[in-house]
């Protein structure tokens, strides 16, 4: 099976939401709490040695998770039709990824932040080229990783740091200079445990 087949089955399987608490069972989350909805883009590159995923580097400028590995993405504005529609818009906005360079294959169960974000992951298929630009104000570097490394469970870990005065537990998957943890690491860890059952 292909690269893109494979993720077709594994996008397929059904299961629930996850969240940055999944490693941290004691966190009591408010009841009643608003999430916003998001949409990011998993952008999946078709490439003759295996099909690789574009990730940023958020700038060290931003007010939130400055110069943290992300998804395209963002929140969902009032001009989207649905999360899917925002996580496309803010892929050409930050990466200048064209839409209609992007097969939908999909999307991921959605995933709670400790932002208060509900985020819906979409799977992208992007089978031509395109000259990745980065948003000077949003993206410091864009990059690419191998499907392979970010969807094989045994390149993960789970690290633990102190956060708003308890340990919080999280997921990581380090590639090269690049320290991919948190909500982008869960969700990745989310597909790699579905692509190794496909």
């Amino acid at each position: 099976m292909n690269d893109r087949d494979r993720l077709q089955a594994a996008l397929d399987l059904k299961s629930g939401t996850s969240s940055d608490f999944d490693l941290n069972p004691n966190v009591e989350l408010p009841v009643g709490r608003k999430l916003r909805p998001a949409g990011v883009l998993v952008p999946v590159l078709a490439h003759p040695d295996g099909a690789r995923v574009l990730l940023t580097k958020r700038s060290s400028r931003l007010k939130h998770h400055p110069g943290q590995i992300a998804f395209p993405g963002g929140k969902q504005d009032d001009g989207d039709a649905d999360v899917v529609d925002a996580a496309l818009r803010e892929a050409t906005e930050e990466v200048g990824l064209p839409r209609s360079h992007v097969s939908v294959l999909g999307t991921l169960p959605a995933h709670e932040t400790v932002t208060g974000f509900i985020v819906t992951p979409v799977v992208g298929w992007i089978d031509q080229t395109f000259d990745a630009v980065p948003e000077p104000g949003e993206v410091a570097e864009v990059f690419k990783v191998p499907l392979s490394h970010v969807t094989a469970t045994a390149e993960f870990s789970i690290q633990s740091r102190r956060w708003r005065g308890t340990r919080r537990h999280y997921y990581t998957v380090p590639f090269g200079p690049y320290y991919i943890w948190g909500a982008t690491a869960r969700i990745l860890r989310g597909l790699a445990d579905r692509m190794e059952t496909v």
